[in-house]
């Protein structure tokens, strides 16, 4: 085995990781790569591209079906799986290919291929090829699928974000275990892609709608498209000659069964931790093996080590991991420098999260809590706003809140153009406006922003009162 030392190791060449990197390097720290593979990072290869791919596509079929609302008749819909799922892979690889480039640009002296693990507080092995001493690391390792107990010996009739786009064609039927983000936005894909999708999740607010009203609409919307078991929990899969058999519990104590061609496992990703002998490196471990870490220096208690990105599960989505691998990669070569007094850490920036589904849900800033009087809320309807109606996509609402000196905190929604509103807002919150100084922007008309003026115009109203 050979041996090697180095300023800071950073662990996984995802997306937190090579930004790491380069914020390291670029502090003159001697910092080195370790990449396990298959590279390509979480995001390009098996997240948000392809994911979105495939959404769009659907969207495509779901437009030409119901242009009859416009007086355009579309005629019969053709979906071809095998070329859908071709364009899906090829548009992927292009992304994939892209990030690989750049981790093949850089030299190959910082690079080293294999699995690590910590053999003490300041020692890595990799593989049985590499012993490593660092004075940081950073671990980066992203996350991997949640495989229910029940689905585990599905074999290849079980599906995950990992897998699901490798699928030649499109399954006759599908099984969704898990109501988040990722389990709707591809269940609601495959749905208007002509598959019949049937979801399961063991709560009943879908896209982790916290209102529920907003969660009453979500299920109303999505199950015209998909049968949903919400409230149940799936305890037994097997195997059945024509697909996959599921047993469920429902949460008034009733049992179901039914058969599926594929099972898409979507509960969830857990950071990739397990094998990294994170014992060994003197960390303070919960009882699930998570290292204690400061959520704003990335630093872990007990050890030189920083956690970024997926690996943290502290806000698993690619603007946060690109930003903490750069506050990890800055804080390393500070603490090679200049010793733990010299970390820092940067104020968060206000919480974003979206789901990618026709509605669009997303969240932005603090939760609104019901209960805290010192919150004034102000809403939308998007039932009838002008824009929305225009679009013929006039469902669902927007709930904005603001503490009593009409500071804006947070918001809630589902319905049209919430990519665009959450990102318009989470500036808005980061910056510290006022909802009456956001009312004295521009609003074009006739856009779906327009409509956050009716939100705005509530708070500032009921907070002259």
């Amino acid at each position: 085995m050979r041996e090697r030392s180095c300023d800071i190791a950073v662990i996984g060449a995802g997306t937190a990781g090579l930004a790491a990197l380069r914020a390291a390097r670029d502090r003159g720290a001697d910092a080195v790569l370790i990449e396990a593979g298959p590279g390509g990072t979480t995001c390009a290869r098996v997240g948000c591209m392809p994911s979105k791919l495939l959404i769009t596509a659907a969207n495509a079929a779901h437009a030409a079906r119901h242009a009859d609302v416009f007086g355009i008749d579309a005629g019969s819909v053709r979906v071809d799986g095998p070329r859908v799922m071709a364009r899906v892979r090829r548009e992927r690889d292009r992304f994939v290919a892209g990030v690989r480039a750049g981790v093949d640009e850089l030299p190959a002296e910082i690079r080293i291929a294999g699995r690590a693990r910590f053999t003490g507080p300041d020692t890595l092995a990799v593989d049985d090829h590499t012993a490593l001493r660092f004075r940081a690391a950073i671990v980066a390792t992203g996350s991997s699928p949640a495989i229910p107990e029940p689905l585990r010996d599905l074999g290849d009739r079980l599906l995950t974000s990992d897998t699901v786009f490798e699928i030649p064609d499109l399954p006759e039927s599908l099984a969704v275990l898990g109501g988040g983000a990722v389990g709707l936005e591809l269940a609601q894909a495959m749905a208007r892609l002509g598959v019949a999708v049937t979801l399961f999740d063991p709560g009943t607010h879908l896209a982790s709608l916290r209102d529920d009203g907003l969660a009453e609409t979500a299920r109303r919307l999505f199950g015209a498209e998909m049968t949903l078991c919400l409230g149940c929990r799936v305890t037994e899969g097997d195997r059945a000659p024509e697909g996959v058999r599921l047993t469920w519990t429902e949460a008034a104590g009733a049992t179901g069964t039914g058969t599926f061609a594929r099972v898409l496992a979507a509960a969830g990703r857990p950071p990739n931790l397990r094998h990294l002998g994170l014992e060994a490196a003197g960390l303070s471990l919960d009882e699930h093996g998570m290292p204690a870490f400061d959520a704003r220096s990335l630093l872990c208690a007990g050890g030189p080590v920083f956690l970024a990105g997926d690996a943290n599960a502290d806000r698993p989505v690619l603007h946060e991991a690109a930003r903490q691998g750069r506050i990890a990669g800055a804080n390393a070569a500070r603490l090679v420098a200049s010793g733990r007094h010299a970390v820092e850490a940067p104020r968060r920036w206000t919480n974003l999260a979206m789901v990618f589904t026709e509605p669009q849900a997303a969240s932005v800033g603090a939760p609104y809590d019901p209960a805290d009087a010192t919150l004034v809320r102000g809403s939308v309807d998007f039932g009838d706003q002008g824009r929305a109606r225009i679009m013929a996509e006039n469902a669902g609402a927007l709930h904005l809140h603001a503490d009593r000196s009409g500071t804006l905190r947070g918001a809630e929604m589902l319905g049209p153009a919430c990519e665009h509103l959450a990102q318009f807002l989470a500036l808005a919150i980061a910056d510290g406006l006022t909802a009456e100084a956001l009312l004295d922007r521009p609003f074009y008309h006739p856009t779906v922003e327009e409509g956050l003026k009716t939100a705005l115009e509530a708070i500032v109203a009921a907070l002259d009162r």
